[in-house]
């Protein structure tokens, strides 16, 4: 069961696809222009992603080795289709919303990506499992920059307004600029996060040169020289 939990949680905190990995970017600055766009797009992403992987992981045997890229992309493609189809006649405003970008969840490396690196190497269960992490991080990510960017561009929160009358949106963050801007900020303040994380966590006496230091293999190859 922690093997399934751990690969979940892979991909939303440990290898998130847009924070980490840096995958997946024309999705995550086109259509973040608001916070329903980016769960939309992150909701069709993750079906696609856990149906694919299931696929490609039962046919893994099957397929030749030398035809793989392209069964893998016939497989998404067809599940691109069917998920296109079930947006136009159950949720039309949100088709309308993202447009092409729902025909392009087919060439998104993070699908393609862990199909070659994952499904297609491991059982159903755990590539399910995989499809279920990834799309939740791409899904978390593309709402958290969606959020940002309606809210300091149009003064709302999904739709609704909730900014004093006084308050001027910043237009900028709703245009192609703005989501630049969040995703560096969002991936800078990550990053700040992490290198304090691992300066909490420096031995007891280390002055942070490790070539100084007696046992370091640096110090090691000074001495052979």
């Amino acid at each position: 069961m922690n093997e399934y939990k751990d690969r979940i949680l892979n991909g939303i905190i440990k290898e998130n696809p847009t924070f980490i990995l840096i995958l997946g970017m024309c999705p995550t600055l086109a259509v973040t222009t608001s916070a329903m766009n980016g769960v939309g797009m992150g909701l069709s992403t993750t079906a696609v992603l856990i149906f694919s992987n299931l696929l490609i992981s039962l046919l893994r045997n099957i397929i030749p080795d030398k035809v793989r890229i392209p069964a893998y992309i016939v497989v998404i493609a067809s599940l691109v289709t069917v998920v296109e189809l079930v947006l136009k006649a159950y949720i039309p405003a949100l088709y309308s919303a993202l447009g092409l970008y729902i025909p392009l969840i087919v060439v998104n490396c993070i699908i393609l990506g862990r199909a070659e690196a994952y499904a297609s190497k491991s059982t159903p269960v755990l590539a399910v499992c995989d499809g279920i992490g990834m799309g939740l991080g791409f899904t978390i990510a593309l709402t958290l920059i969606g959020i940002l960017r309606e809210l300091i561009g149009a003064g709302s929160f999904f739709g609704m307004n909730i900014m004093p009358s006084a308050y001027q949106p910043v237009a900028i963050f709703v245009k192609a600029p703005g989501a630049f801007i969040v995703l560096g900020g969002i991936i800078a303040v990550m990053n700040g996060l992490k290198i304090k994380n691992n300066s909490s966590k420096k031995v007891e006496g280390c002055s942070g040169d490790c070539c100084s230091c007696g046992s370091s293999d640096c110090s090691d190859a000074k001495k052979k020289k």
